[in-house]
């Protein structure tokens, strides 16, 4: 018969979170409803979902009180930190126990199928998986056109130029170790999802084992979506495009990456 330290020792293993799905919203109620309601059903891995918002009177924040009693896992951050996407996912990983964690959008579905090849990446040893729209299957659907032309060029031109081993690298879809998360000093400012370019470029410097898994993203499928040409905007993500080419050309040799490309877009 176990003695009772070792049952205390057994229960704590099995209700052990493997992965925290950090999602950033600013009046999201809307796509949250059908983002959550998909997630439940499509995430097989036991999990956590922290929704950060920014401001109390968040939109969001009344759609995940209200799903929270069907859905174990489920918990409300504030970010206190300051506004933007860099700071939600900094509080998002301070509040989250998982070994993984996962940022995405709350506008966008498509990740969400892909979610299970990502942690088996992980798994296999990698440090950060890269979700891609524009290799290996992967494509990029909805949303403003504009913005979509800049995002494909942009990354389009870093790969080829700086030597990235990520095709792309700005997209906000990331799954990375927790324990690793700080040792990159992340500190883009806070426009868009611009810390996400500066994460995988970061992650490449430092040479983390990388991953890639190739996913039809989906996005915005209640409100308008926005241009990201904004001079701000340009700005920020030029910072990261320079810095990245002085940093990864200097690094020397160039990562290897898996690529796990999931049976939904397979040929």
């Amino acid at each position: 018969i176990k003695n009772k330290s070792e049952i205390k020792i057994n229960i704590k293993m099995n209700n052990e979170i493997k992965l925290s799905i950090v999602i950033p919203v600013l009046n999201e109620g809307e796509n949250l409803k059908i983002l959550l309601r998909i997630l439940k059903g499509v995430v097989d891995t036991d999990h956590e979902v922290l929704v950060v918002h920014d401001i109390p009177d968040d939109d969001s924040i009344p759609v995940v009180k209200d799903m929270q009693k069907n859905y174990p896992g489920l918990k409300l951050v504030h970010n206190q930190l300051g506004r933007g996407v860099i700071n939600a996912i900094k509080a998002g990983v301070n509040n989250a126990s998982g070994e993984y964690v996962l940022t995405i959008a709350a506008d966008d579905i498509g990740p969400l199928m892909a979610i299970e090849d990502m942690v088996i990446l992980m798994d296999g040893g990698c440090d950060l998986v890269n979700a891609t729209r524009y290799a290996h299957g992967g494509k990029n659907v909805g949303g403003v056109f504009v913005s979509k032309l800049l995002s494909k060029l942009a990354n389009k031109m870093f790969h080829v130029l700086s030597g990235s081993s990520l095709t792309d690298p700005t997209f906000g879809v990331k799954m990375f170790r927790r324990e690793m998360f700080n040792k990159l000093h992340l500190v883009s400012n806070p426009v868009g999802w611009a810390v996400a370019f500066e994460f995988a470029i970061k992650a490449q410097a430092a040479k983390w084992k990388l991953g890639e898994v190739p996913l039809i993203s989906l996005n915005r499928l209640y409100g308008e979506g926005k241009s990201s040409f904004k001079l701000n905007w340009v700005k920020e993500y030029l910072r990261w495009f320079f810095w990245g080419l002085k940093n990864l050309l200097l690094s020397g040799k160039k990562s290897k990456v898996m690529v796990r490309i999931p049976k939904r877009i397979r040929k």
